[in-house]
């Protein structure tokens, strides 16, 4: 079993499994910059390689706000109907 860590501060550690991944990526997938400096850096150089290895996946672009709060509920809903995928970038 894979250990994911969680910075929340649990005092006793939740046990936790990685969701089984698919066998091949078809679609469209997101790529969230949740705002935090370069941020948007470090996916339009994912962005690029995905293109690349993936052209028959629609890559979309989103943007949170902010970095300090949730995404807001009308993003977040956008995004749930529109793409099978999400890959959240953040950076500083």
């Amino acid at each position: 079993m894979t250990t994911i860590l969680d910075p929340t501060d649990e005092r006793v550690p939740v046990q936790r499994s990685l969701t089984a991944r698919p066998e091949s990526i078809t679609g469209t997938l997101a790529l969230l910059d949740i705002s935090k400096p370069r941020g948007d850096v470090l996916l339009d150089q994912l962005e690029v390689r995905l293109r690349e290895r993936l052209p028959e996946v629609d890559v979309r672009r989103y943007s949170k706000p902010t970095f300090t709060k949730p995404a807001p509920a009308d993003l977040r809903q956008e995004i749930a109907q529109e793409v099978d995928f999400v890959v959240e970038g953040l950076a500083d």
